[in-house]
């Protein structure tokens, strides 16, 4: 045991000395007004319209694919449907309102005499947009694993070094409600897929640097790909830790890597044996973690792996007080063998009990903390789970045993007890309701270093990736427009199993590269997001999509803009369907877009909220964000 809780010091103080490679951020002054860049849907219902759809209205056509043409009236016509302002009174807003230009790189292809080459044209009414509005830009340059019905795609998906592979083998296409999911590979930059976007996005960059200067001012920021991650099966609700554990990326070009990445790390084979108490000749006998001990056969212990052999155990479930204080935000208080060990605030996005309960107020019902198995002794371990649904008040949520396993997997013995605080049963609170879903009772985990090593090396697949094209970027006339990643939160979804996506190092980008995070929910507009930003030191972002999957008024909306405004988000976008002629155009329409037709998620309300907002010549009655 000594050994073990070595290695997960060595491993964890590893760790910790990589975040030098992490730009510390100091403050950056705060622009006078948050930019908001809608995303409006342009390039599929304008510049390169799909077939088999409602036709498109002739006056559209004719403005977006005239030979100097582009979607700069389509933009207009959206962004005036929302922002009545007229132009001399638009300056007094608390907000200024541009627009965001999704660029789908793999859909500037078509083939030419058997061979792919970017299509000028539509190039070139892409990048004729920025000219014709004249608006602030936030330029999107798309290419992810969600579908951009692109020809190339197809023929991209037939090469196996383009696609992610797990420990079963190659990832299938998947989907995501009506959109198919390509499993492109973050492994490696050294492939056909990764070529391909490069040459799109350059032809992008030079089309967008023929630009007279003062029209390529207008492009505030640049996003990169979209949400760049490790992938895994059933995309759309494979996320969680009941699914069948399955990750990317083990080709045989990530398993070298991963080799590579030991030997740089402990230059001897003798060290690492140490740290994971194994007996490995060379790094070349290696293999990353791919087998579950409980239903696989391992050659040694170090080829563990599942949702927690990393050392990280979710404690998570929802709670709702019927009569909870007014403002008060119940936590949940976590005890170990009768140790307080953690606390937890019941304010995260739990859309399935809104869905199930419709009668609690809200949908941020959720709670999680993490445990670190790494520095538990093997045995058998008691959690007492407690909801203070009012200050200084606890109710008792129950007990769950679970066991940390030997490698040898001898019978755990049981730990000594501690006395619980004073408690309420819950049966004898009504107004308390909640479940408890993990970790289940009688439930065991085996923790192998060789899993956490494995997760740092995915995580850092994924910030390299994104390091390749941020520095593509750096090479352009662009190179002083601040650069944005486009990435999701795992962390604000409690049900989320985030070594799935290896995504954590990306939100803590190098420097020269910016956070950019899609919130939703109550990540949105709530705490937690809020108090990430402040536990990792985060100073400037931009949201690259938002929507806070409930309807808010004015007043509500305007407090969680102007609450990222004093966090440092430099711009905000938000889907918006395009209009023309008083009309919304025919197209596949997002599940997520602010649209008075949309009543999905409050999408309605929201849309007429925002306009209000941009009426307003003032901020709304704000309050001081909560600690």
């Amino acid at each position: 045991m000594a050994a073990l809780l070595s290695a997960a010091a060595v491993i964890a103080a590893g760790a910790g000395g990589a975040l030098w490679y992490h730009a510390v951020l100091a403050p950056h002054p705060q622009p006078s007004r948050l930019l908001l860049a809608p995303m409006i849907g342009v390039v599929d219902s304008c510049i390169a319209p799909a077939g088999g759809k409602a036709p498109l209205p002739t006056s559209l056509v004719q403005a977006c694919l005239k030979p100097d043409g582009s979607a700069g009236a389509l933009v207009e016509s959206t962004l005036s449907a929302l922002d009545s302002r007229s132009p001399s009174s638009s300056g007094r807003s608390s907000y200024e309102l541009g627009y965001t230009l999704a660029v789908p790189l793999l859909a500037l292809f078509q083939q030419v005499d058997g061979h792919w080459r970017i299509d000028e044209a539509r190039l070139r009414h892409i990048v004729n947009t920025v000219r014709d509005v004249r608006r602030p830009v936030v330029l999107y340059l798309f290419s992810t694993h969600f579908a951009a019905d692109a020809p190339i795609e197809e023929e991209l998906a037939r090469e196996p070094g383009n696609l992610a592979q797990t420990q079963q083998g190659t990832l299938e296409r998947d989907r995501y409600y009506d959109s198919y999911i390509y499993p492109w590979s973050v492994a490696s930059t050294r492939n056909t897929l990764t070529a391909r976007r490069a040459e799109a996005m350059q032809a992008v960059l030079d089309a967008a640097c023929r630009l007279e200067p003062d029209i390529r001012e207008r492009i505030r920021a640049v996003t990169l790909l979209g949400e760049v991650h490790q992938l895994f099966p059933r995309f759309q609700d494979g996320m969680g830790y009941e699914s069948a554990y399955r990750i990317s990326d083990y080709s045989s070009v990530s398993v070298q890597e991963f080799r590579e990445f030991l030997a740089k790390r402990w230059r001897h084979i003798d060290r690492l044996n140490r740290v994971l108490g194994t007996d490995y000749r060379t790094f070349d006998e290696v293999d990353p973690p791919s087998k579950d001990i409980r239903t696989q056969r391992l050659t040694r212990f170090a080829d563990h792996i599942d949702p927690y052999a990393h050392g990280r155990l979710p404690v998570a479930g929802w709670a709702y007080v019927a009569d909870a204080p007014h403002g008060y935000v119940p936590r949940v208080h976590v005890y170990l063998d009768g140790h307080a060990v953690a606390r937890a605030h019941v304010d995260l996005d739990r859309q399935d009990v809104l869905a199930a309960r419709p009668d609690f107020a809200g949908a941020t019902t959720g709670w999680r903390t993490d445990l670190d198995l790494r520095r538990l002794a093997p045995g058998l371990h008691r959690l007492d789970l407690f909801l203070e649904d009012r200050p200084g008040h606890l109710v008792a949520l129950g007990q769950r045993e679970i066991a940390l396993m030997t490698r040898d997997q001898r019978p755990p013995a049981r730990h000594a007890q501690r006395a619980l605080p004073a408690a309420t049963p819950s049966t004898q609170a009504p107004q308390v309701h909640f479940h408890v879903d993990s970790p289940r009772d009688q439930s065991d985990y085996y923790y192998n270093p060789l899993a956490t090593l494995w997760h740092e090396f995915r995580a850092q697949q994924v910030l390299r990736y994104l390091a390749y094209f941020s520095a593509q970027v750096q090479r352009s006339c662009l190179a002083d427009v601040p650069r944005y990643t486009h990435q999701i939160v795992p962390f604000a979804n409690p049900g989320w199993d985030g070594t799935r996506f290896a995504i954590e190092d990306s939100l803590r980008p190098p420097a020269g590269l910016n956070l950019g995070v899609s919130l939703y929910g109550e990540a949105a507009f709530g705490n937690s997001f809020s108090r990430w930003l402040r536990r990792t030191g985060t100073a400037r972002y931009g949201i690259t999509e938002f929507h806070p999957l409930r309807a808010m008024d004015p007043q509500a909306l305007d407090q969680a803009f102007q609450r990222h405004a004093r966090q440092g988000a430099q711009f905000l976008s938000f889907f918006l369907e395009p209009e023309w002629q008083g009309e919304r155009v025919p197209r596949g329409h997002n599940l997520f877009s602010f649209d008075p037709q949309n009543r999905e998620f409050g999408s309605d309300v929201l849309y007429r909220s925002v306009g209000q907002l941009l009426l307003r010549g003032a901020p709304v009655n704000r309050k001081p964000s909560p600690p």
